[in-house]
Parts: C-alpha cells; structure tokens; sequence
C-alpha cells in the first residue's frame, strides 16, 4: 500500500523506484503522449537550492495561454483561481508587456508568448522517492504505465544539419556596429543572437531530447510540449528561485571551452575565464543589473551578492556564474517577479531598454521561447524557473527546426571570438543530431 502525503497544496503518493535513468525515460515516452507536458531535470546536479531530481506535469487538467498584451495580469487572475501547482513559460516576447518593447521581426517556431497549466498528473522524483498526483486517473494506473513505457527512445532517421542564418562576415559586421553604439554611449553591453536552423526537418522529439542531455548534461534541463511546439533545452543557468520570502537569481556570463582529454590545459581555461578582463566586466554589468531589478521587488537593503565569479564546470564548457538574492516585500507573487526582473538581465544588456532596441535592429529573427524562461509555481509562493538557452525549438506543424545562441558583446569584444564562442556553444546541439 502506497503512502498518501499532502505537498504544497497538493495530495501525492509514494512509490518505489530502482533505476533512475530508466525512469526518466520512461517518464519522457510516457508524457510525449499528452499534447501538454514539461519535463525538468537537474542531471544529477547537487546545490543548495535544488529541491527535485526532476518533475514531470503532463496534460492540462486546467490551462492559460495568451500572446503579449494583456497576459500578465491575466495570468495573475489564473493562478489566483486554480491555487495549485502551475508549470509554463514566458517568451521573450513578454518584453512588449514588461519593458515596453515590440518586436515586428518574424518566428518561425510560434509558441504563445505566455502559457501555463495545472498539470493532469504530476510527478516528483527526490531523495529515492517516486511521488505521484493525478486528477483524473488512479495514481496506480500511472505508476504501472510508466512501468510500462519504453526505456528507449527511437532514433532519428539521419543526421540533420543546421545551418546559420547570418553569415560569419555579417555576424562580425554587426558585433563591430554594435560596438560603435557602446562607443557612443547607447550601451555598455548588449547579448546578440544568431540562428541555425533546417528547414523540413523530421525529428523524434524525445530521441533528441535524450540525445542532447546525454551530450551536454546541464541542471536546468527542460523538455516541453506545448501542442505542436517542443522546446528541447539543456540550460545551466538558473532564471530565479523564490521560496519562503526569499528569491535568488544566478545569471551566467562568461565562458570557456573544455579540455576534458587534457586536464592541465582544462584547469587553465577555467583560470583564464576568471581572470579575463572581458568576461568579468560582462558579469559585473549584469549582476549590478540584477541587483537593480530585484530591487524593485525586495525590502530596502537586503538585496545582496551571495557569490561573485564563481566558475562551473560543465560537459562542455566552463561558465562564470554569480548569486543575488533578496527579501521579497511582503504579497509579492509571480506576476509581480516577471514584470519587475523579465526579461532576464544576462540575456539582454545594459541599460536594459535601449538594448532590447537594438536586439530588435540587429537580430534578423524573433527569440520566442528562447531566451525566455520555464518553471514551477505552487499555491504557498515556492517558484524555480530558468533560462532557455542551448536549446532547439521544434515547429512539429511546419517541420523547422531551429536553434538560438548568443554572447555578451563589450567594449573589449572581438567579433571573430564571439563568432567562435557562438560555435561552441552550438557544438552540442549539432552532436544530438547526428545519426546513430
């Protein structure tokens, strides 16, 4: 007989597991069937503020979806109606609600700018424990078909090539255009994009998704349908967290490749990266921007620098990350965290405004889901989103598959290194799409 334990508003049951990978893919093929779903996965990553392996919401029980506009304010109402555990995203395009910022640039890829839902069923994996809620079916039944689904995801059928919108030479024209604004004054830092992309691409979804986490294992891993749109992301970088009256944002800027076959040169990118003159003033920009933001939403004086350059080491890549944090005003909701902190610092630039401007003149495509954010809520204040990035997003309807990467360009920016940087950073990407 299963144990019954109430969880943040709402009642589970606890089952045993034995084999956590297989688990999770049978977690994975078991929700590809709901139109609706969203799988997190930390990969195994151990920090203080990490509550679950992973958790999987599957089917909309109830669900909320609107492009910019008026979606926040609705989405406040929603959440303040269902009161439950909620799971979505916010686009980048919410910039039009919160910054003020429209865009007029195409999206080929065409998630909402704004959807959550109340998962049907949901799923928690931590400490050794399987816990399970369901609305509509018996939580047994559930446990059995994930028992029953498949360990193994089908293969795509052959490699799929994605190739770069902007040519290198324009790339690094505007990297030099850019540069000429922060010269003049109009910013001091900006992140700018590119796409790859194919077009009539025929992909499994799952397949790649487990394809690329075994790649490029990275803690904020998100696989997420959302009717014919998936989101397949292997992000490092924490978006915020919010819980007990608190809220911690961790944004990344910096990186380095690794070494992994050569230690002692691995050891000294990792040493570069902290010492780099560049790549520490891209951090310090948006740590003071983060600061700034948070607050807008924290009690006066308590918004503080938990960790400065710290250096992290991934499958792929080093990363330089910071921790801030601050004591949230009293009543302050979700709605209320995205509208003062969205979008995030270290996808955007400094001065914020300005830079989503020159976002919008320089990138030739809409960003989408991609530099926005994914996550939980629940009905007593708890949150955890992150940020999406090292992702492909999936247009299932009209077969384009695409993928987003970009850097933080400073003064001290030299565009033929950025260029490579952006390289690095889809060499993981491309590796999932290889045939097996």
């Amino acid at each position: 007989m299963s144990t019954e334990i109430l969880l943040h508003g709402r009642s589970f049951r606890l089952y045993a597991f034995e084999d956590l990978p297989a688990l999770k893919l049978q977690m994975l093929n078991w929700a590809n069937r709901f139109n609706i779903c969203c799988f997190m996965d930390n990969q195994g990553y151990q920090e203080s503020l990490q509550r679950y392996e992973c958790l999987l919401a599957a089917g909309a029980w109830k669900q909320f979806s609107q492009h910019a506009g008026t979606a926040l304010p609705e989405l406040r109402q929603f959440l303040g109606e269902v009161a439950d555990w909620t799971f979505g995203h916010v686009g980048f395009g919410m910039k039009a609600e919160t910054m003020q910022s429209s865009t007029v640039l195409p999206d080929p890829i065409g998630f909402p700018d704004c959807s959550f839902f109340v998962p049907d069923i949901l799923i928690l994996v931590r400490e050794n424990n399987l816990l399970i809620s369901s609305y509509s079916i018996d939580t047994e039944l559930v446990y059995q078909q994930l028992l029953d689904s498949s360990v193994m995801p089908l293969n795509a059928p052959a490699t799929i090539k994605l190739e770069a919108v902007m040519s290198a030479d324009e790339y690094k024209t505007k990297v030099e255009q850019l540069k000429a604004h922060i010269h003049r004054g109009d910013c001091y830092e900006i992140n700018f994009c590119q796409e790859f992309s194919a077009k009539n691409a025929n992909i499994d979804p799952v397949a790649v998704f487990t394809k690329l986490v075994a790649v490029s294992p990275n803690p904020f891993s998100v696989f997420y349908r959302w009717e014919d749109r998936f989101l397949m992301c292997v992000s490092p970088e924490r978006f915020f967290r919010m819980e007990s009256g608190k809220i911690w944002s961790q944004p990344i800027k910096g990186t380095a490749a690794r070494y992994l076959s050569d230690p002692k040169r691995d050891a000294q990118a990792a040493m570069d990266l902290v010492r780099s003159e560049k790549e520490r003033s891209e951090n310090v920009m948006v740590v003071d921007l983060v600061r700034n933001d948070l607050s807008r939403i924290c009690k006066a004086g308590s918004v503080q620098v938990d960790e400065l350059f710290g250096i992290y080491s991934f499958p792929q890549v080093h990363q330089m990350i910071s921790t801030i944090s601050g004591q949230l005003e009293e009543d302050v909701e979700l709605v209320d965290v995205l509208n003062a902190i969205f979008p995030m610092g270290s996808m955007t630039g400094a001065p914020k405004k300005r830079v989503l401007e020159l976002i919008e003149e320089y990138e030739l495509v809409q960003r989408g889901i991609f530099s926005g954010t994914v996550g939980y809520c629940t009905p007593d204040g708890r949150a955890d989103f992150n940020v999406v990035i090292r992702s492909l997003m999936y247009n299932q309807a009209d077969r384009y598959l695409s993928c987003q990467v970009g850097s933080g360009i400073t003064w001290y920016a030299d565009a033929a290194r950025e260029y490579e940087e952006c390289l690095l950073k889809v060499a993981a990407i491309r590796k999932a799409l290889e045939a097996t």
